[in-house]
C-alpha cells in the first residue's frame, strides 16, 4: 500500500535565486572510513540531477582534514558538530555502530537554514527531489519502513508478520494487542525544519529516554509521532522493499536509493551477501558508481542558470493525491 502524501505543498510565484529561503540537503560523516566516498557520491549525484541547493556535511571531530578537504573541493559545506551519546551503554543496540548516530540530532542546530534535506550517505539521488522543500512546514516527512527483516526480531510486528508496508497481508490483532503501533519512518531520509527549541528538547528528552535496537530512530519516530507525514517511497527505497515488497516498487520512477541492506555499499561491493547477486542490485550499485566515476560532475564553481521542477508524471502523480502549485528552483548545477 503506497504511502499519501497528507498535505498540499504552499504555492508561490517563482522569486529570484536571491530571495529563494535559505535551504541545503545535509549529510552526517563519523571517523576516517571510507563513507567518506558515499558523501563526494551523494554530493555529485546532487550536481548531477541539477538541485539548486548545497549539501552541507555534518562531520565529528573525527572526521581527518583529509576526508574534510576532499568534501569541500566537491562543493560540499563542513560543518563540525559535537558528538551525542545516549545516558546508557549501546549493548541493547542492533548493531553497536548505532551508537553514534544520536549525534545527528545536532543538525536541528543548523538554524541558519529554514528547511533541509537530511540524506544518510549511503544515499544516493537519480533524480532531483528538490520540490520536496516546498512541502508544508510544521511536518517531519520521510518514508515508511518495512518490519520484514530479521533485524526486527525483537518487535512484536515482526513476531506476528505484521508490516506497514502490506497492512492487508496480516491484519493487526487489535482484540489481543490494542491498537496498532504508529506509522513508523526510515530516518535514512526526511524534510525538517532546523530549530533551536527542538535542538534543545531533542537533547534534552535523549537524557530521559532508554536507547533502543534502533538508536536515534526509535528516538525520533517517538519524539516527531504526532507530526510525522508518510510520502512515497521513490523518495527513499530501501534496498531490501526489492525482495520483501516488491509489490510496492516502481524501479523505474525510484528517485532516491537507499543502500542499506547488507553487502550493498558500493564502494564495498562485492555481490556475495545474501540478495547481493540480484540484477537489479547490480544495476543500482553500477548506477552509484557510474555518478561517483564521473569526473563531468566534479565541482567547478560557475554561475546559476537552469531550472529544476518534478517530472510531468511524478507531479501529476503527487496533484492527484493533494500537492500542487510546484515553485521551479533554479538548479546549481
Amino acid at each position: 500500500m503506497a504511502p499519501q502524501i497528507a498535505a498540499k505543498v504552499m504555492g508561490s510565484a517563482l522569486k529570484p535565486a536571491v530571495t529563494l529561503p535559505k535551504r541545503a540537503y545535509v549529510t552526517f560523516l563519523a571517523g576516517d572510513g571510507d563513507y567518506v566516498k558515499g558523501a563526494v557520491g551523494l554530493a555529485k549525484g546532487l550536481r548531477k540531477v541539477g538541485s539548486a541547493y548545497p549539501l552541507v556535511v555534518a562531520v565529528l571531530p573525527d572526521v581527518p582534514a583529509s576526508h574534510r578537504g576532499l568534501l569541500e573541493s566537491q562543493g560540499c559545506i563542513v560543518r563540525e558538530i559535537e558528538p551525542v551519546y545516549p545516558p546508557e551503554n549501546n549493548t541493547q543496540f542492533a548493531m553497536a555502530y548505532y551508537v553514534i548516530n544520536y549525534s545527528k540530532l545536532r543538525i536541528w542546530g543548523f538554524v541558519e537554514y529554514s528547511k533541509m534535506i537530511y540524506l544518510d550517505a549511503d544515499i544516493q539521488v537519480f533524480e532531483s527531489i528538490d520540490y520536496l522543500f516546498d512541502l508544508p512546514d510544521g511536518k517531519l516527512y520521510a518514508v515508511m519502513d518495512c518490519f520484514c527483516e530479521r533485524t526486527w526480531g525483537h518487535t512484536p510486528q515482526y513476531r506476528i508478520g505484521y508490516c506497514q508496508q502490506c497492512p492487508e497481508r496480516t491484519r493487526w490483532p487489535a482484540e489481543e494487542m490494542g491498537p496498532p503501533p504508529s506509522l513508523y519512518f526510515n530516518a535514512g531520509m526526511f524534510v525538517f525544519e532546523p530549530s533551536l527549541a527542538v535542538r534543545e528538547s531533542l537533547l534534552g528528552t535523549l537524557k530521559l529516554a532508554p536507547t533502543t535496537p534502533f538508536a536515534e530512530q526509535d528516538f525520533l519516530n517517538v519524539f516527531f509521532k504526532d507530526i510525522y507525514h508518510p510520502i512515497p517511497l521513490v523518495h527513499n527505497l530501501v534496498l531490501a522493499m526489492l525482495w520483501r515488497h516488491p509489490e510496492n516498487v516502481e524501479l523505474d520512477k525510484v528517485k532516491v536509493v537507499h543502500y542499506c541492506a547488507a553487502g550493498s555499499k558500493p564502494w564495498r561491493y562485492t555481490g556475495k551477501e545474501a540478495n547481493m547477486e540480484r540484477e537489479d542490485i547490480k544495476m543500482l550499485v553500477k548506477r552509484w558508481w557510474d555518478v561517483y566515476n564521473d569526473g563531468s560532475l566534479d565541482y567547478k564553481p560557475g554561475p546559476v542558470s537552469a531550472h529544476v521542477e518534478p517530472p510531468a508524471g511524478l507531479k501529476a502523480a503527487l496533484t492527484a493525491a493533494g500537492v500542487g502549485n510546484f515553485v521551479k528552483a533554479p538548479s546549481a548545477a
